[in-house]
């Protein structure tokens, strides 16, 4: 009685900034929160129907067309055609070529990133990352640029083959590479994570028993390593299958299809049966993407990788007089990967024509004038991007905000559906997302009688849903390292929801929040996979330009268009390291 007597004294001088009046304060619980009675009731199905219309509808138009097809036997002719055998087996063998490229690079950086004493790591990781922002279009026509006996640069230089050699990326080899160089950071994020948490005591015990440093790495780093080397060797090989922008760029030339360019040219004839035959090829990748999961579990599965100690900078490995050398090596795989073919990218752009040697007599500016001012197809396309960007960029947070505010307030199984709903078209390939996108809006909605397809807003609505996974981390993160008992005081002081998300909730996550607006508009104003089915005249983006530009012969202008969208991208990621110190541990990839 006498300490409910003491609480009720103090309520009269205790104040919240909330309300004008004193407030007296109900029962505190014992542990601060905020339950569901709390929530406004709108909260969930909004959440839910958002996710509904986002996430899950798309996938059940494509199940439906594909299962329809096959049952009325119009699609089914497509699986037994010796262009889609010949497509299966390209995808596969481009995708597991690419995933071995990619483990072999990225494993070699994330070693030596995070276990040695190698200088630079930041600097380091930051160039590494670069590559998998850039747009795949952009890599295969750099690296189109940097070899053959026509490259600008190699003609400068006097290394340039014999003319009439062939381009040796157009080749199932040439697309393993660059699939290979543009998932080798996807690796490198996988693996860096799991090496972050190697023992550190259990690495100073080996020491002073003796133990050589190679010991020590294949006694102790490796088999723990092992979790996330399978993880991001899966997720290299599912991104490969599902890649169109470099199997585009360097297999139309050559002829060489694969699942996701076959059903471009299917959807580019529109036949009859045409929707149910690229449902069932879409339903092709996502097996064979679903497969390489599956067999990752099974790698993974009755094995027990437990980590039991301290973990730290500390467990890495003093290189001693090979320090250097090793740094050297970095540097030098960095130069190949992506110096040297960006430095072929600019020099392209700076000539009249492909083929012509870039000195002080042929170099010109007059590609960048066309882009810039001339050509109505680019300026077009630059504002459609800029403008499907910043929708979606601002437009996710309407829907990641409120639904990492219900994933983090409710847990069990609500917030586990939502994640994984959240996940699935991140995860699927952009081209079976684009064709489940086109088979949901190709007729006109209900009620309204207004068709989507064909225009800007069925591109915005599938960036919202390919891209809402991307704006949900950041600001799941600052919802998970944010106290609830901030919440919990203003909602005691009788706030209300909206006032609590506007006083308390938004003020702390706003740097979260603006990390995942630069984070989706970096990658959405670069896309090409989805928009390059969804695009339509008048509605093309910056990656269907650089496509259709290297396409028809415009060498010199899609190098130059390329070379802007580069330049944007460093400065967005720049802009996202200076504001690292105000954003929550794990946004950024490319910091530890």
């Amino acid at each position: 009685m006498l300490e409910r007597k003491n609480l009720r004294s103090r309520s009269r001088w205790l104040r919240f900034p909330f309300q004008g009046r004193a407030t007296r304060m109900p029962q505190v619980r014992a542990r601060a929160g905020v339950s569901p009675a709390d929530e406004p009731r709108w909260l969930a199905p909004f959440v839910i129907a958002c996710l509904f219309l986002l996430c899950l509808l798309p996938l059940i138009s494509l199940a439906k067309a594909g299962f329809a097809g096959l049952v009325s036997g119009r699609s089914i002719g497509v699986l037994t055609e010796p262009a889609t055998f010949a497509a299966i087996r390209n995808t596969l063998i481009t995708a597991t070529g690419g995933m071995v490229v990619s483990v072999v690079i990225g494993a070699l950086f994330a070693f030596s990133v995070a276990l040695t004493d190698v200088r630079g790591k930041l600097a380091l990781s930051f160039a590494f990352m670069l590559p998998m922002m850039i747009p795949p279009q952009v890599t295969a026509l750099a690296w189109v640029e940097m070899t053959g006996p026509a490259s600008p640069l190699l003609k400068t230089l006097g290394l340039a083959p014999p003319l009439g050699s062939p381009q040796p990326l157009y080749s199932l080899s040439g697309i393993s590479l660059l699939l290979g160089v543009q998932h080798a950071p996807l690796v490198f994020l996988a693996l860096k994570a799991g090496l972050s948490a190697s023992p550190r005591d259990g690495v100073e015990a080996a020491r002073l028993a003796g133990a050589t440093p190679f010991r020590v790495f294949r006694d102790i780093v490796a088999p723990l390593s092992l979790p996330g080397l399978i993880a991001g060797a899966a997720i290299a090989f599912v991104s490969g299958v599902g890649n169109f922008g470099i199997p585009a760029i360097l297999g139309i030339p050559a002829g060489i299809e694969v699942l996701p360019t076959l059903i471009y040219t299917r959807l580019a004839s529109f036949g009859a049966g045409t929707f149910g035959e690229i449902a069932v090829l879409s339903s092709l990748i996502a097996v064979i993407a679903a497969a390489g999961l599956i067999l990752q579990q099974r790698a993974l599965s009755g094995r027990d990788y437990r980590i039991i100690g301290l973990s730290g900078a500390n467990a890495a490995f003093s290189l001693g007089r090979f320090r250097s050398i090793v740094e050297l090596a970095l540097v030098a795989i960095l130069f190949f990967v992506l110096v040297a073919p960006l430095a072929a990218l600019v020099a392209s752009s700076l000539v009249p024509a492909y083929g012509v040697p870039l000195n002080l007599q042929t170099v010109s500016l007059r590609a960048y004038e066309e882009i810039l001012f001339r050509q109505s197809m680019t300026l077009k396309a630059f504002a459609n991007s800029m403008f499907l960007a910043t929708a979606s960029a601002f437009g996710l947070l309407a829907v990641s905000v409120p639904a990492a505010y219900l994933m983090t307030r409710r847990k069990g199984w609500l917030a586990d559906a939502l994640g994984i709903l959240i996940e699935i078209p991140y995860a699927l390939p952009g081209i079976v997302l684009a064709v489940a996108f086109i088979l949901t809006f190709a007729a006109p909605l209900p009620l309204l009688d207004v068709s989507l397809y064909g225009t800007i807003w069925i591109i915005l609505v599938a960036y919202f849903s390919s891209f809402l996974a991307v704006s949900l981390k950041p600001v799941m993160s600052a919802f998970l390292q944010m106290d609830p008992s901030l919440e919990e005081a203003a909602r005691l002081s009788g706030a209300g929801f909206l006032r609590r998300m506007g006083d308390v909730i938004l003020p702390l996550v706003a740097p979260a929040a603006g990390a995942a607006i630069i984070l989706v508009f970096l990658i959405a104003a670069n896309e090409l996979t989805v928009s390059a089915l969804l695009w339509s005249a008048g509605t093309q983006t910056l990656g269907v330009a650089i496509f259709n530009l290297d396409d028809s012969g415009s060498s010199d202008l899609a190098a130059a268009l390329s070379v802007l969208v580069v330049v944007m991208v460093v400065l967005l990621m720049a802009a996202l390291e200076a504001l690292a110190k105000y954003l929550p541990e794990g946004v950024l990839p490319w910091r530890n």
